[in-house]
């Protein structure tokens, strides 16, 4: 099923037009303050925040589950980014939980094809009318081509700038490449296919990876570092939109 919106269109087209969206993340912010957060994000025009969900199998690390999802009250697009071992006996709870974008990585899924399928079956807990945008995730260490073969069943490719799981990286001086031939292959696509970028996005290089013509960037300590929400975002828009701009894109 096609992820849809209210007034027609479907979610993957609107969040493809008006230059890249930030999707902020949430490991940054204040987990103890959640619904301030919440309303800081939508009073800053926000329109996505991501939750990174780490098992501590994959990744190192252990983060959220199906129940912070559920937590966050917001008009916002739930971005729940699973990485995470064995999605196909997860992602159902997190669709029921409340995610709109539910993103598994090709290198933990040994059923790939299983996993987008029962995310394109599956209702919408926000609204029944629109379904879920169905997100594979691809490692700096996973081939390309390894997408190919689902780009059928696809509606967001995500290319992680850094190794998940580990805090402190730098943003890997190897992605734009790696975006140029994920859009190649978005380009010969026959639907339209969102493509993103997360890790190491920073307020200084936000410009650059803009410029690479995504649709879609994660960010998030960029966004709640020094308190002021509303100041970063804007910098952070103004900067994408210069990016985008240099892309041939039209602003954020």
């Amino acid at each position: 099923m096609a992820a849809t919106v209210a007034g027609g269109g479907t979610s993957v087209d609107r969040l493809r037009t008006g230059g890249p969206r930030l999707s902020v993340g949430m490991t940054t912010a204040n987990l103890l303050d959640l619904g301030h957060e919440m309303e800081r994000l939508a009073a800053a025009d926000v329109e996505l925040v991501h939750i990174d969900v780490m098992d501590g199998v994959y990744c190192p690390q252990l983060t959220f589950g199906p129940p912070l999802v559920k937590a966050i009250r917001t008009p916002l697009l739930k971005d729940a980014h699973l990485m995470v071992s064995d999605p196909l006996s997860k992602v159902e709870a997190f669709v029921a939980a409340g995610a709109d974008i539910v993103t598994v990585h090709l290198a933990g899924v040994s059923h790939p094809h299983r996993v987008l399928h029962v995310l394109g079956d599956a209702t919408n807990a926000n609204d029944p009318d629109r379904g879920i945008i169905r997100g594979v995730g691809l490692d700096p260490s996973t081939p390309i081509e390894i997408v190919e073969p689902l780009l059928d069943e696809v509606d967001l490719i995500l290319v992680l700038a850094i190794d998940p799981g580990w805090s402190g990286q730098s943003f890997l001086p190897t992605t734009p490449e790696r975006v140029g031939r994920v859009r190649q292959l978005i380009d010969a696509a026959d639907h339209p296919i969102l493509l993103g970028v997360d890790g190491g996005v920073t307020k200084a290089n936000i410009e650059e990876v803009a410029a690479l013509g995504v649709d879609l960037i994660v960010t998030g300590s960029a966004v709640f570092d020094g308190g002021d929400v509303a100041a970063n975002v804007a910098l952070m828009r103004a900067r994408t939109a210069a990016g985008a701009a240099r892309a041939g894109g039209a602003p954020a």
